[in-house]
């Protein structure tokens, strides 16, 4: 499925070759008829943005929209899984669906990157595509709110796979409308010093717990103090002394 494969490359971070191939795109656009006219239209205003403006203007403003807080992160499973150990098993089984499709990744991209995971789909019959999007027609939903809710153009990719996933795209977004127009931004300097401070409360307090001695009943208690040997090497090598090995530990 050949819009598959050009939303993903709308995705993806922009670059001087996607602007490059702005006619091509657009034409391959034009012939889809997975999608509506109107979700055509949508999609052919953000080539036009991307591929109209300075390169490096375009890029400041992706990296604004995607890079910045957890809202908009283009990896699925930061929305499913957040950083618990869940979401590398899910990681795991999705390289595994890859591998036994032949589908070899660049090792740079997580497997769970959306427009990565557009690219995989773009290789399968219709019937799979459909399905792998329907599986996760919920996020992009979400996502797609989200952009509305920005009035970013990007919103249009998110509407576009909705559609082909076999789901109304205007009912799927207002189901989550509400949802997001609560949500308190995550993109903000004062958001992300927040997370900051946030961290390095929890550390200091995992800290003082570990070293607290009322605590020894805890989970976090201080550990017992064991004496541990020091062990004194000189290695003399042409009469200048040699610095130690270190030991390499395993993580």
């Amino acid at each position: 499925m050949q819009i598959l494969k050009v939303i993903s490359l709308l995705l993806d971070y922009p670059t001087e070759a996607l602007q490059g191939a702005r006619d091509e795109l657009s034409e391959a656009i034009g012939r889809a008829r997975e999608i509506s006219p109107e979700q055509r239209t949508a999609l052919i205003a953000l080539l036009d943005e991307l591929a109209g403006g300075d390169v490096m203007d375009v890029q400041e403003r992706y990296s604004e929209l995607f890079d910045k807080g957890r809202s908009l992160s283009l990896l699925l499973f930061e929305h499913v899984h957040g950083e618990s150990r869940d979401r590398g098993q899910a990681m795991v089984d999705l390289m595994g669906q890859y591998q036994d499709a032949g589908f070899a990744i660049d090792v740079r991209e997580l497997p769970d990157y959306i427009p990565l995971y557009l690219e995989y789909l773009a290789t399968r019959e219709d019937l799979e595509a459909r399905e792998g999007l329907a599986d996760v027609s919920h996020l992009l939903a979400l996502l797609a709110a989200r952009l509305v809710e920005r009035d970013s153009p990007y919103a249009a990719c998110f509407q576009a796979l909705l559609q082909i996933a076999g789901v109304q795209p205007q009912q799927a977004v207002a189901e989550v409308r509400e949802q997001v127009a609560a949500e308190v931004r995550d993109d903000s300097l004062e958001a992300l010093d927040k997370i900051w401070e946030e961290e390095a409360v929890d550390f200091m307090q995992a800290e003082q717990q570990d070293r607290c001695p009322s605590q020894t009943t805890l989970p976090g208690k201080a550990r017992e103090e064991v004496p541990v040997p020091l062990h004194w090497v000189d290695f003399k090598l042409e009469g200048q002394a040699a610095a130690p090995a270190q030991e390499v530990r395993n993580v």
